[in-house]
C-alpha cells in the first residue's frame, strides 16, 4: 500500500509534468482516500471507467484523458456532475496525465506504440516534441503497414494516399494529432500515423504522394497508461487493473 501523495509525486517527477503546457490539469483532479492499494486505469475518465473502478474496489482511477478541459464550461452540471458525484460517493481519487504521458520516452503513448509496432525512433520534434520521426525496421508497402496496425490494434485504420507504395520513413503521434501531418512531411516522412483524420488530410496525402493512416484515438493511446500502471506496480507494490472501454473513435 502507498499513499496518494507518494504516487502522485512519483508520477509528476517521472513524467516531468512541469515541462508541458497542457489543455487540462495533470495530476490529481478529484480527491479521494489517502491510502492506495489498488489502481484502476483507463484511457478516459468516463462514467463507465469510474463505475469499473468502484466495482474493482480501487482507491484511484488513473487515466490519460481526465476532466476539466480548457474548451469546456467550468460549471459542474450534467454528465460532469454525475462523474464527479460517483467518484466522491466511492471516495476514489481520479488523476490524469495528458501530454506528459504522450511524450515520455519510455512509458509514453508514442514510445509504447513504437514498441508494439516495431518502429525505430530517430528523434522527436514539433510542438512540445510530441511528433516522432523514425523508420520501419523493414521497408514494406503502406497497405502492409495498415494491415499490421489493424491486426495489432484491433481496429481497421482509415487510410488516405497510395497504399501500394513501399515506405520506410515514418512519422507518428498518437491521439488527435492530425495537425502534425505537414510537419511530418517536412521531416521527410513517407507515411504518417495518428489517431484521427480530418477532411484536409485526405487531400494533403493525395497531393503530396504521402500516406496518412488514422488508427484510432483510443486504440493508439491504450499503451501509455498500461506502461505507467506497470511501473507503479513495480515501484509501490500496488495492484493495478485496466478498463479497456470499447471505443470506435
Amino acid at each position: 500500500m502507498a499513499t496518494r501523495s507518494e504516487i502522485l509525486a512519483w508520477c509528476d517527477d517521472t513524467l516531468q509534468t512541469r515541462l508541458f503546457k497542457d489543455y487540462a490539469p495533470n495530476g490529481l483532479q478529484v480527491e479521494g482516500t489517502e491510502h492506495i492499494a489498488k489502481i484502476a486505469t483507463a484511457v478516459t475518465a468516463s462514467r463507465a471507467a469510474i463505475e469499473y473502478a468502484a466495482e474493482q474496489g480501487a482507491q484511484m482511477l488513473l487515466v490519460h484523458h481526465g476532466m476539466f478541459w480548457k474548451s469546456e464550461p467550468v460549471t459542474i452540471t450534467g454528465w460532469k456532475k454525475e462523474r464527479i458525484a460517483a467518484l466522491l460517493r466511492h471516495n476514489i481519487n481520479m488523476a490524469g496525465y495528458h501530454l506528459p504521458l504522450d511524450a515520455h520516452p519510455e512509458l509514453g503513448n508514442n514510445a509504447q506504440l513504437a514498441k508494439l509496432m516495431g518502429w525505430e525512433t530517430e528523434y522527436t520534434c514539433g510542438e512540445q516534441n510530441l511528433l516522432h520521426i523514425g523508420r520501419l525496421k523493414t521497408p514494406q508497402t503502406a497497405a502492409a503497414l495498415a494491415a499490421d496496425l489493424a491486426q495489432k490494434l484491433g481496429r481497421e485504420p482509415v487510410a488516405a494516399g497510395d497504399l501500394s507504395q513501399t515506405v520506410s520513413r515514418i512519422g507518428w503521434c498518437t491521439g488527435g494529432a492530425q495537425g502534425f501531418f505537414q510537419t511530418a512531411l517536412d521531416e521527410g516522412a513517407q507515411v504518417y500515423v495518428t489517431g484521427e483524420i480530418s477532411e484536409a488530410q485526405y487531400h494533403l496525402a493525395n497531393e503530396t504522394g504521402a500516406v496518412f493512416l488514422s488508427a484510432g484515438h483510443h486504440a493508439t493511446e491504450r499503451y501509455g497508461i498500461l506502461a505507467l500502471a506497470q511501473a507503479l506496480q513495480r515501484r509501490f507494490n500496488v495492484e493495478t487493473v485496466f478498463f479497456d472501454e470499447q471505443n470506435p473513435a
